[in-house]
């Protein structure tokens, strides 16, 4: 197996994909998680790059956020797409960013993901409000590179 599968357990993927549906329950905001082995020197560039590949830039709302996660070179990025960045303070990420990273130094990466998620969607919730007309635009599933 790679390092990718080796990273999470199928229960564990189960586990975060269980997140992301509870933290997109009261918000319109989408929220995804990849993982691959390396960023290609740049964390930030590469979830870029994986956002516009994963058609995460095409939600009605602009308010789709993407958890990118280079497991070889132990680093990690959040992406909020131009509607997030266009309503949020400068220090919007932060809080979740803190929460990952804390986790994640404990070696404790599912939960990592899960806090990160839950945190990210509990502040999409303050700006991007679930409402009976919207939909669940992007599959919820962890994509793998």
């Amino acid at each position: 197996m790679s390092v990718v599968e080796d990273f999470l357990t199928h229960q564990e993927e189960q586990e975060i994909i269980e997140a992301i549906r509870i933290a997109e329950k009261n918000t319109s905001g989408e929220i995804r998680v990849h993982i691959e082995n390396h960023n290609n020197g740049n964390s930030e560039t590469r979830a870029l790059e994986v956002f516009h590949y994963l058609k995460m830039d095409n939600t009605k709302l602009q308010n789709a956020i993407l958890i990118y996660v280079a497991v070889k070179d132990k680093c990690f990025a959040i992406y909020g797409d131009k509607g997030i960045n266009d309503v949020v303070s400068n220090d919007f990420w932060d809080a979740t960013k803190n929460i990952i990273v804390h986790q994640f130094k404990l070696g404790n990466f599912k939960q990592g993901l899960i806090d990160g998620i839950l945190s990210a969607g509990k502040q999409l919730e303050a700006h991007f409000p679930w409402h009976h007309h919207d939909e669940d635009e992007l599959p919820n599933e962890i994509s793998k590179g």
